[in-house]
């Protein structure tokens, strides 16, 4: 069975662990500390409040241990505030977290709250459907390294993109009743 983490500091926590359960042969587990880092197969950075959740990870001594652990080859997806999480460079802001993914995004891209919204894209390499995507106060990519891959685009801009071990989406997966992605990150990255 593969052990898939949730980082449980803030944000999308139990909407990505129920999505979880749903999968065949994936344990979810909410992880908190850096022992629980060491037990898992691959994690999620769920979406949240990207600035708290930052401070928490550098509040709970999680920052570096993270960092090493996913420079080591952790397979990590990060959704909305995740994707900032992982993010080399934040327009406007001198402040990085993790730091472990060559891209620079751009936060609240699509506007406030107020400017939240869905549609559905296709996607091939995730699924044959259409999907839903949801994006709330969502962040999008503004340009992609050398070893970064754009996934999907919306509107023009970079939605969702993978390097090596990590994947990132800009909008939430956990939010829709579609399991594609979570499907997607269990068996292409773990």
């Amino acid at each position: 069975m593969k052990k898939i983490g949730i980082l449980g500091m803030q944000g999308a926590i139990e909407e990505h662990r129920e999505k979880l359960k749903k999968l065949a042969g994936i344990e979810p587990v909410i992880v908190k500390t850096k022992e629980k880092i060491a037990e898992v197969d691959g994690l999620i950075l769920p979406g949240g409040e990207s600035t708290a959740m930052g401070r928490l990870l550098n509040y709970f001594n999680l920052t570096e241990p993270l960092k090493q652990s996913i420079e080591a080859g952790l397979p990590v997806w990060g959704t909305c505030a995740g994707m900032i999480l992982l993010a080399k460079n934040i327009e406007d802001q001198d402040e990085r977290y993790l730091s472990t993914m060559d891209i620079t995004v751009k936060r609240n891209a699509y506007g406030s709250q107020l400017d939240s919204f869905s549609c559905e894209k296709e996607i091939p390499e995730i699924s044959k459907d259409p999907l839903p995507l949801v994006f709330i106060r969502a962040p999008y990519i503004t340009e992609l390294g050398q070893k970064a891959q754009a996934v999907a685009t919306v509107d023009g801009n970079i939605v969702c993109a993978k390097q090596d071990n990590m994947l990132v989406s800009s909008f939430h997966p956990e939010l829709t009743d579609d399991a594609s992605f979570h499907e997607y990150f269990a068996e292409k990255f773990i």
